[in-house]
């Protein structure tokens, strides 16, 4: 990881002056966050890969909640589409994501200790990341197939080190997230997914074995159904919804680092949860209308290996 660079350099996180403002920034935790979790959250490392859209939501909830070091892995920069949902502004436009995020923590807590690494994950940085967090928070994008090697690189290592990693789509309106806690998992993405998988099987079909079609929204039905098995298709993504990641996975690390389990799975569609009770039940069936539409064609792309 020669490109790791740590911001500040020489914070005094042992100084009175640290310890005080420590206490005084987790004041308002008390009462949700218990004495013994508060103070695992104060000595333990969250690696966050992938900085951008639910990587990047879940960053600052955790500075907010206590965490003091972060290891932020991400070779990637802003673009102004990712403005739309991403923690960044114009003034961040064409910097690298990771450098962005490590910022944004200090200038919340400036005791942090933030390790970036402009490289991502790859074969040379995957061990050593991993090496030094307590818990992964996995935001690799996946829009390319670089990006779900970097992914598979990234559970493996975690699954080595017997580690918690948490991640999540952001689909349309709704968010689903997945622990794999690889304390008990013994396999990446437990089994879903293997290493030979990603030299036969298309970005598509590698979603299909990581998000259950059942938490796929309407929405996102029908857009699979005009775009299916498009190579440069981008997936719609809204603010509210990688939001959503941030508020779920950080209290999911809270309890992770505390030594506790969590749900494998949750899933909230915001869409649907505001829909009046009549248009939910139209949604619904509207939803198995697609699934019927859609399903020889899944069913192809599920079972079919890139080349077939």
């Amino acid at each position: 990881m020669s490109a790791t660079e740590t911001v500040p350099a020489d914070a005094p996180d042992d100084s009175t002056q640290a310890r005080d403002f420590y206490a005084e920034l987790t004041m308002r935790n008390r009462g949700v966050i218990g004495p013994a979790e508060q103070a695992f959250l104060r000595r333990s490392t969250v690696l966050v890969a992938g900085c951008g859209s639910i990587g990047g939501a879940a960053v600052e909830p955790l500075t907010r909640l206590g965490v003091l070091s972060f290891v932020l892995a991400d070779p990637g920069s802003y673009e102004v589409n990712n403005l739309n949902r991403q923690s960044a502004a114009v003034t961040d436009v064409d910097r690298n994501k990771a450098t962005v995020a490590g910022e944004r923590v200090t200038a919340i807590n400036p005791y942090a200790r933030v390790n970036i690494c402009p490289e991502g994950v790859t074969g040379a940085t995957a061990g050593t990341l991993v090496k030094k967090c307590d818990v992964i928070v996995d935001g690799v994008d996946v829009t390319t197939m670089d990006g779900w090697r970097a992914k598979y690189l990234l559970h493996q290592s975690a699954a080595e080190r017997r580690l918690p990693l948490v991640t999540g789509w952001d689909i349309a309106g709704a968010q689903y997230v997945r622990c794999y806690d690889y304390r008990h998992v013994k396999k990446p993405f437990d089994g879903a997914i293997n290493e030979a998988d990603l030299d036969r099987l298309t970005s598509w079909q590698l979603l299909l074995r990581a998000v259950p079609l059942r938490y796929v929204p309407v929405e996102m039905l029908v857009e699979v159904k005009t775009n299916l098995g498009r190579p440069d298709y981008s997936f719609p993504q809204v603010t509210y919804v990688a939001m959503m990641f941030g508020a779920l996975t950080s209290h999911m690390v809270v309890k992770l680092l505390a030594g506790q389990t969590v749900r494998p799975e949750v899933f909230i569609d915001v869409h649907q949860q505001v829909r009046p009770p009549r248009e939910q039940l139209l949604t619904r069936a509207r939803r198995a209308a697609a699934l019927i539409t859609l399903a020889p064609g899944l069913l192809r792309l599920a079972r079919g290996a890139k080349g077939a």
